[in-house]
């Protein structure tokens, strides 16, 4: 299946009818009937947006965005109970998909979807590693040869995917993963708090969220400390390069996200983005928009999505919501985004459109 072309850069002022204009679709996980509030966990789209994966109580659920039927999507299942926290694909490798559990384990899955170039291997589990605990986040390096899984005790683990390497079509099954405890801190603040952590667009740095609000920037490999962004007072929970690289987004407790200027590493901007936390960040794919979701398990969270012009910081639109979104990722081609949270399932902006 041939990637979707990358759309047109659309400037400032046309944004908001733009955006206003897109049509919102809903996948709904168990049918239409369901007007219940499906427990997404995490969502993740592929890296050229053919596919975007769902965590849904204890499987995975894969779904084209051109096609809203359940029975023409993917489901996987470990086999494991427990419920599957987060999904992220391999960067590099269309096919492979990461995912952690409350059962401790790091999964990488064969996501091929049915009706893909490849007609074996579909939904199969290539290979597993005992992170031991569950796993609150999922950290790609760039070139894709490793994972970085965040525990909800706050300890680290690297896990080595260089056997990986080869073809798409030649993924192999049953071999091991290496798992390894990092402090990504070094000690400097004792037991801290870790809600995520991403790496830059060059993999040479790790930005590293704390829960007493600043963002830590640490040198890859060696876990050099580089940076201290005093982003926030409240903890911060999101973290993101801008794909341009000229911005990092932080995003925090206090309903604010602060914009930071990788060139003289000031704060460029500061949004008002919700009444509640800041659970999640997307950059557009051409680094032009931020959008900001605030779900969770909080009474604080707030409903809508607020879409901001990087550049100025200025909010250009609000996505309207029933339920607060709680966890939002613009497709890597195209002005499309997608987000979880509402009743049913997920709900993709913009699928199918040009824009």
């Amino acid at each position: 299946m041939a990637p979707p072309k990358v759309s047109r850069p659309v400037r400032k002022d046309q944004f908001p009818s733009v955006l206003k204009a897109l049509k919102t679709t809903a996948y709904y996980d168990a049918g239409r009937d369901n007007r219940l509030v499906t427990n997404i966990r995490g969502l993740a789209w592929s890296p050229i947006g053919n596919a975007i994966a769902t965590t849904v109580s204890n499987y995975i659920r894969i779904w084209d965005p051109d096609r809203t039927k359940v029975a023409q999507s993917l489901e996987l299942k470990s086999g494991a109970p427990g419920i599957v926290e987060k999904v992220a694909y391999c960067p590099t490798h269309e096919a492979v998909l990461a995912s952690t559990a409350v059962d401790g384990i790091c999964r990488l899955w064969d996501a091929r979807m049915p009706g893909g170039v490849a007609g074996a291997g579909k939904g199969t589990k290539l290979s597993e590693a005992k992170v031991g605990d569950t796993g609150l986040f999922l950290t790609w390096h760039p070139s894709g040869t490793e994972l970085l899984v965040g525990r909800k005790d706050d300890v680290v683990m690297s896990v080595d995917v260089r056997k990986l390497g080869g073809s798409e079509g030649a993924l192999g099954t049953g071999w091991d993963l290496e798992a390894r405890q990092i402090d990504p801190l070094q000690g400097r603040h004792g037991k801290t708090q870790l809600n995520e952590m991403a790496f830059s667009n060059s993999g040479r740095e790790l930005l590293v969220t704390t829960g007493h609000g600043p963002v830590e920037i640490y040198d890859w490999p060696s876990l050099d400390y580089l940076h201290t962004l005093t982003a926030h007072n409240s903890a911060a929970y999101s973290v993101r390069h801008s794909p341009a690289g000229s911005f990092i987004a932080a995003g925090s407790g206090d309903g604010m996200v602060t914009l930071w200027d990788t060139t003289h590493w000031h704060c460029a901007h500061t949004i008002m983005a919700h009444t509640g936390p800041v659970r999640d960040l997307s950059f557009s794919y051409d680094g032009a928009y931020i959008a900001c979701g605030s779900g969770g398990d909080t009474k604080e969270s707030s409903t809508g999505i607020e879409i901001s012009h990087v550049d100025t910081g200025e909010q250009v639109h609000t996505i309207d919501t029933i339920a607060p979104a709680s966890w939002i990722a613009w497709h890597p081609l195209r002005y499309w985004l997608a987000y979880a949270g509402e009743t049913g399932g997920l709900r993709i902006v913009g699928a199918g459109s040009s824009t």
